[in-house]
């Protein structure tokens, strides 16, 4: 994009909301509005102000950034800036598209900007409680660390978790059943009531013993599909009713 990002800055404490401005007035956006608390920011969006960007403080008076994002327009990214690591989990279950650590390095920031850019030319349109980026984070050690949704193949609840599977590698994601997944990730297909599968990782499918079906997923994995589920699996792929 040639033209300067226009971004919103909520955040209560007068310094810390200063400085953020600052930084992303040196990396070229253009600062439309400063303010202090949620209530301020959603009065700023019903008068009819217009941003490419809300960078949201997570705890704010009035109401918090996470209780903010739950009301935003469906196209409108949230990157929301936290002194508190362990608020990254609940920033990517409302689909935030990024989140800061305070204080917010030039550097750092310069992802975030990115990633605002990257959305508003891809033009995508995610919800507070529905679509999210197509990135999703993962437990690393005491982190987080972010996947493609493009490189994984399936998600499977067990063990009272929920995994994601990148090139037969299984990972434990942050949500607590595949409904939340699901909300998540649309497109993706029921294989059975613990597995969700990417439609677009489907490499081939069979009929196997009791015509069930078995579907072979990139990574040179092999799953089977339950019988309510392989209609709709069916449908997804684009084939007819007998494959």
């Amino acid at each position: 994009m040639s033209e300067p990002l226009k971004i919103v800055v909520a955040e209560d404490e007068p310094f810390n909301r200063k400085r953020l401005s600052r930084l992303l007035r040196e990396a070229g956006c253009e600062v439309v509005a400063e303010l202090p608390d949620g209530p301020a920011v959603l009065e700023w969006l019903e008068a009819g102000g217009q941003t490419d960007a809300l960078f949201l403080d997570i705890e704010m008076p009035g109401a918090s950034g996470l209780e903010v994002a739950l009301d935003l327009p469906k196209h409108l990214p949230v990157v929301f800036v936290t002194a508190y690591a362990e608020h990254a989990v609940k920033a990517f279950e409302t689909a935030a598209l990024d989140y800061l650590l305070k204080p917010a390095t030039a550097e750092r920031l310069a992802v975030s900007l990115q990633r605002v850019r990257e959305r508003l030319e891809r033009g995508s349109a995610p919800t507070a409680k529905g679509a999210s980026p197509q990135r999703y984070p993962v437990r690393a050690g005491d982190g987080l660390v972010l996947l493609d949704l493009s490189r994984t193949s399936h998600f499977v609840f067990e063990d009272d978790a929920v995994w994601s599977f990148v090139n037969g590698e299984r990972f434990r994601t942050t949500w607590k059943s595949l409904t939340e997944v699901e909300a998540a990730f649309p497109s993706l297909a029921r294989g059975h009531r613990h597995l969700l599968i990417r439609p677009e990782a489907v490499v081939g499918i069979k009929v196997g013993e009791f015509g069930r079906l078995i579907v072979r997923l990139q990574g040179n994995v092999t799953l089977e599909v339950s019988r309510g589920a392989a209609p709709g699996l069916k449908e997804r792929l684009g084939l007819r009713e007998k494959a």
